[in-house]
């Protein structure tokens, strides 16, 4: 049976569309951003990441709603994205005012960290066009309806960064509902985007409002703790590991309150070191749970956006194969590993690694 019933392919110009913030991601390599002299550039942002995903890997038709200032910046991250093959058409130009009073496009400085150094993410995003993109800035029904969209996925990161984003993401969700498109949602909990503006409680104002309109829920143990007010129990979720069983009784809470939920996701992670992990991937939908194979131990490189692929690749499973949650999980969960390897907000493989290492292929050397 199917874990969810997406539009046909042949009526959709759109496998799935995006709606997030793009930042320009600069990356000081093995070394800090306080001693930084060399940046290298990426594009990324928690729900483009997916839409990425989906098309470079997986070779789906994806599309991001976004905004950009209208300046170089805006320019490198058009091209950014046009590299990653997700289609622009949706992207809203902001006139720009000359030095960034009014509007801006977001930064984003990231360290990898490495062994007992964590990773760390300092971003610049006040005053973004992306920001401050307002529901009738974008004409939902020609995107949902005459051009046809099979899914939607946004997420908590975008909701937060403003009054009127949050509003967007509502207005986008509905429109997609009323035309038959699955809705993804990604909780993401940062709590520095919501410090200044209420806090956990906002948090969790904003979302509760916007989960009621979900099909699809994705999220950590943080994420349904910070964001829904439901705790994994008897677990500190500061503690860097997760029992697979407690977090399944934790979605069956989740799903109690919201049944309009057709799929629960997460990415279980234990934290070793910054550059060694436990990870693995557990979904629930009608009344039955799927666990990804688990990797102890993983080696990773680059942990940021790693459940943005997973994400990716569990929605992958979702469409393209007939709905069967045991093969997206496993989609999802191989998709995060493996662009866990690479720098980066986004994956750089292919789908044909990703099903190698769903059928346990090593890391010999091909040639």
């Amino acid at each position: 049976m199917s874990a969810v019933s997406p539009r046909l392919k042949t009526d959709c110009r759109y496998d799935l569309v995006s709606l997030g913030e793009i930042m320009l991601r600069l990356d000081p390599g093995e070394g800090r951003v306080r001693t930084a002299r060399m940046f290298q550039v990426w594009e990324g942002g928690g729900e483009y990441n997916v839409a990425r995903g989906l098309r470079r890997c997986f070779g789906l038709r994806t599309a991001i709603v976004t905004a950009f200032a209208d300046n170089e910046v805006g320019r490198l991250l058009e091209d950014l994205v046009l590299q990653g093959g997700v289609d622009t058409s949706f992207i809203t130009w902001i006139p720009y005012d000359g030095i960034g009073q009014t509007v801006r496009n977001g930064l984003n400085f990231t360290e990898r960290g490495f062994g007992v150094r964590g990773a760390v993410g300092t971003s610049d995003r006040g005053h973004t066009a992306a920001g401050q993109l307002k529901p009738d800035d974008v004409d939902w029904d020609h995107l949902f309806g005459t051009l046809g969209v099979r899914w939607l996925h946004t997420g908590g990161i975008y909701a937060a960064l403003s009054e009127t984003a949050a509003q967007t993401v509502e207005a986008a969700m509905m429109a997609a509902r009323r035309y038959g498109t699955i809705v993804s949602y990604d909780l993401n909990y940062r709590p520095s985007l919501w410090k200044a503006v209420g806090g956990q409680d906002r948090a969790r104002e904003v979302n509760r409002r916007l989960a009621r309109l979900v099909d699809v829920m994705i999220g950590n143990e943080e994420d349904f703790t910070a964001c829904l007010g439901f705790a994994v129990p008897d677990t500190d979720i500061h503690s860097g590991s997760l029992d697979a069983g407690k977090f399944k009784t934790m979605i069956e809470a989740v799903v109690d309150q919201y049944p309009n939920f057709k799929v629960v996701a997460t990415t279980l992670r234990g934290v070793r070191s910054a550059t060694v992990n436990d990870w693995g991937a557990v979904a629930w939908a009608a009344g039955e749970f799927a666990e990804a194979t688990d990797r102890p131990g993983l080696e990773i490189l680059d942990r940021v956006g790693g459940g943005d692929s997973f994400a990716s690749g569990l929605i992958y499973g979702l469409l393209e194969r007939d709905g069967d949650l045991a093969l997206a999980v496993e989609y999802g969960a191989a998709h995060g590993a493996l662009a866990m390897t690479t720098p980066g907000d986004t994956s750089m493989v292919g789908v044909a690694e990703v099903e190698a290492l769903m059928r346990g292929t090593g890391a010999r050397v091909q040639r």
